[in-house]
C-alpha cells in the first residue's frame, strides 16, 4: 500500500476513494472498505483513503477529544490488511479547517485526488462548519462526473458499530463487546523498548510500550495474548496506566509480562491483544506490595487462560 503525506496538486490518475478518521477499523469502516475495494476492481482503479491528521476534533478540542484506539501506524497497517491501495494523509491544520466545502470538493477531491466514485458514511460532514454534507456531494457529482454512495449505518446485536461505542465497551472493561464490535480483540501494536527495569527488579520482567501522544482507550491489568515473537501467541498478564506506584512522571505505558518467556525481545514489534480485565491500576503503598499483587495478577491471568477454551 502507497503511503502519501498530503493531497497533490493534480491526481495523475483517477481513483475510488472514501474519507473518513478509521480510528480502529472496526465493522462499520470495514464494510465501507469492502465496498470500496470491490467497486475499484469493478472500475480498474485504485482503492484509496483520505484520512487526516490529526483529528479534527483533536485540532479544535484537544484536552477534550476522544482517547485513539489506534496510533497512525496501527491503521495503515488495518487498512494495508483491507486491501486499500494509497492512503492519503492530510494534515488538520487552521488552513484546512477554514477551507469551504466548495473547495475541498473541488481541490481536493476532484483535481488532487481525481475521484471517479465516493463512498462515505451516512454522517459525513465537511468544509468549514461543516456546511457540506451527502446531498451537496451527490449535486457535485452530478455536476463534476463523480459517483456517491453512503454507506449506511452498521448494527450489531441491536448496537450501532462505531468508534465511540468502541470506546464506551473497552471504558466499561466490556471486551467480549468491544471485540464484536471491532470484528477482532482490541490490541495495541508498538515496539519493544527499554524501561527502567522495576519488573525484573521485581521478578516480573516486563516488555514495554510506549504510548507516544495518545491517551489509552483503556486502562488496568489484563489477561493477555502476544503476536510478533513466535508463530503463535505467548499468554501474558499486561498494565496500561501511569505506574502510580513506581514513578510519578505520569506517561502512559503498556507494560507486559510474558508467562513462562526468558528471551530477549528488544526491538521487536509486538501486538497486544486484550482479553479479560483483571482489575484496575492502583498505587500501593510499598514495591513489595506492588511484587505480591503482581503474582496474584499472573496468577489470576493463569487461571483464567487455563480455564478459557476459546482464546484468541
Amino acid at each position: 500500500m502507497q503511503v502519501h503525506r498530503g493531497i497533490p496538486e493534480r491526481a495523475d490518475t483517477a481513483a475510488v476513494l472514501t474519507i473518513g478518521n478509521f480510528d480502529g477499523v472496526h465493522l462499520g469502516h470495514q464494510a465501507l472498505l469492502s465496498l470500496l475495494t470491490g467497486k475499484a476492481r469493478e472500475l480498474g482503479l485504485p482503492a484509496v483513503v483520505l484520512t487526516f491528521e490529526p483529528h479534527p476534533r483533536e485540532f479544535f478540542s484537544p484536552d477534550d477529544a476522544p482517547a485513539r484506539l489506534a496510533s497512525l501506524r496501527e491503521k495503515l497497517l488495518l487498512l494495508t490488511s483491507a486491501g486499500v491501495d494509497r492512503v492519503h494523509i492530510c494534515r488538520f491544520n487552521a488552513q484546512r479547517a477554514a477551507q469551504s466545502a466548495e473547495s475541498f470538493v473541488r481541490d481536493t477531491l476532484v483535481r488532487g485526488l481525481g475521484v471517479r466514485h465516493l463512498f462515505v458514511g451516512d454522517d459525513f460532514r465537511f468544509g468549514a462548519r461543516r456546511q457540506g454534507d451527502f446531498a451537496m456531494l451527490c449535486e457535485a457529482g452530478r455536476t463534476q462526473g463523480f459517483g456517491v454512495e453512503a454507506m449506511p449505518t452498521l448494527e450489531v446485536e441491536g448496537e450501532r458499530v462505531s468508534s465511540s461505542a468502541v470506546r464506551a465497551a473497552l471504558c466499561a472493561a466490556e471486551l467480549d463487546r468491544a471485540a464484536r464490535l471491532l470484528g477482532r480483540p482490541y490490541s495495541i501494536a508498538g515496539r519493544v523498548s527499554h524501561g527502567d527495569k522495576v519488573g525484573r527488579q521485581l521478578g516480573f520482567p516486563t516488555a514495554n510500550l510506549q504510548m507516544k501522544h495518545r491517551r489509552p482507550a483503556l486502562t488496568g491489568v489484563y489477561a493477555v495474548s502476544v503476536e510478533g515473537l513466535v508463530e503463535g501467541r505467548i499468554h501474558g498478564v499486561a498494565n496500561v496506566g501511569v505506574r502510580p506506584t513506581a514513578t510519578a512522571r505520569g506517561r502512559a505505558r503498556l507494560e507486559v509480562h510474558l508467562f513462562d518467556w526468558t528471551q530477549n525481545c528488544y526491538g521487536a514489534h509486538i501486538r497486544v491483544h486484550f482479553l479479560h480485565k483483571l482489575r484496575e491500576e492502583r498505587k500501593f503503598e510499598s514495591l513489595d506490595a506492588l511484587r505480591a499483587q503482581i503474582a496474584r495478577d499472573a496468577l489470576s491471568a493463569r487461571d483464567w487462560f487455563a480455564a478459557t477454551t476459546d482464546i484468541a
